[in-house]
């Protein structure tokens, strides 16, 4: 059975209904997705790979992240994607909200989560194929090169958002 979305009118509010992930959503009508950026104690990124077989994005590398079941507030949904994606357990006093945007039909809660978790403790899920830490240099290097989901580039955040995230960019 495909998973349930809570549908959010354009304010934000819950509208009351739901509907199954493979639907489209109408005009008006958007749900909460949220990314997850995890950085350790000496100021690397870690990064995931996105599995070849995904629809969005195959073999890209990307922050953590997904769609809020029915039900999830933000920062549930943000610790299940930790805890689905990579196996890592997040406590919600390591999570900070960092910004929300609005995306076609998409509320996207952006968070900055602090682990220090080893990549070789993690237990990946099938949409991801590989993890790994980074420095904000290689992370724009990855973006120049095309290998790393360009955030900005796609409309996804803004400058503002990157400065918030990476205290540079």
């Amino acid at each position: 059975m495909a998973e349930l979305w809570d549908i959010y009118d354009a304010s934000g509010a819950k509208t009351g209904d739901l509907i199954s992930r493979d639907e489209p959503l109408k005009e008006g009508q958007y749900h909460l997705v949220v990314h997850i950026w995890i950085k350790n104690a000496e100021g690397k990124w870690l990064i995931q790979k996105r599995a070849d077989h995904v629809e969005w994005a195959p073999g890209f590398w990307a922050a953590t992240g997904g769609s809020a079941i029915s039900g999830e507030d933000s920062l549930t949904a943000a610790i299940r994607e930790t805890k689905e994606e990579l196996g890592l357990d997040i406590d919600a006093s390591q999570m900070k909200f960092i910004s929300r945007i609005i995306r076609n039909t998409a509320f996207t809660d952006i968070w900055l989560a602090e682990s220090n978790v080893q990549p070789n403790d993690l237990v990946l899920e099938h949409a991801v194929s590989d993890v790994r830490y980074v420095t904000v240099k290689e992370l724009n290097e990855m973006i120049k090169a095309g290998e790393f989901i360009n955030y900005l580039a796609h409309e996804m955040y803004t400058e503002e958002i990157m400065k918030q995230l990476f205290n540079t960019y």
